[in-house]
């Protein structure tokens, strides 16, 4: 990893090449930035089990508001959805990276080129400056399905945010949060299209028998998160 690159201990955001006078992300001064090397001495990307085939991972200690990703064991070979923000090469391999929304890309770039895998990233969110720096090898347009894993396409949040499904799972990141009765729509963002949206995801879900939702920050069930999803459009 010859690039220097530097991490937000606040937002968990990594910066390429120059260390900014603020965050991009989140506006917090430089003096709370780690370079990657002290980033991975300090946090350990730590497995927490789903079911058999999905796993989340998330930093410990916490990397600030750091988005968990999640590891998916398909029938085709391993992937994970969304990235983890500190980047630890004693981590298992995976052959892509599918992100759900721009904001949190974390150490992909870092991954990608440790095990050659393929980013893929809605086409709207790619155009973004936050992206510039980070590769990403499918900008893709609507759905699409491959190894086992359905991509559908919602908007909202962002102009590219995508939800994802695997066998009986699905992957919302941060769409609405937190599960239980105070669940919201995420505020950071076009308020009114991301309620307008929301319908995509419940015309996805429709007819599924799905039993786990794997959130920014949590997992929970299924049955309960989705009346509680059906509420905030109530």
């Amino acid at each position: 990893m010859k690039q220097k690159q530097w991490v937000c201990t606040v937002c968990g955001y990594n910066t390429i090449d120059d260390l900014p006078d603020v965050c991009p992300f989140c506006g917090v001064d430089r003096d709370k930035f780690l370079t990657w090397e002290q980033a991975e001495q300090t946090y350990r990307v730590t497995p927490h089990q789903v079911n058999e085939r999905v796993t989340q991972l998330i930093s410990v200690p916490r990397l600030g508001l750091e988005h968990a990703a999640y590891r998916v064991e398909t029938d085709e070979g391993s992937v994970w959805i969304d990235c983890p923000s500190a980047f630890n090469r004693n981590l298992e391999s995976v052959q892509a990276i599918y992100f759900t929304h721009l904001h949190f890309m974390g150490a992909s770039n870092q991954y990608r080129e440790l095990w050659n895998a393929k980013v893929y990233l809605h086409a709207f969110d790619a155009k973004h400056p936050l992206v510039k720096k980070f590769p990403v090898d499918r900008k893709f347009t609507g759905d699409f399905a491959e190894r086992g894993i359905e991509a559908y396409h919602i908007g909202g949040h962002t102009p590219g945010f995508t939800i994802y499904l695997f066998e009986e799972v699905l992957f919302v990141c941060d769409y609405a949060f937190p599960p239980g009765s105070k669940m919201r729509f995420n505020p950071f963002g076009p308020k009114e299209e991301t309620r307008d949206r929301a319908s995509r995801i419940l015309e996805a879900i429709a007819g599924r028998s799905l039993k786990t939702v794997c959130g920014y920050n949590y997992i929970a069930d299924f049955e309960s998160w989705s009346e509680d999803f059906k509420h905030l459009l109530d």
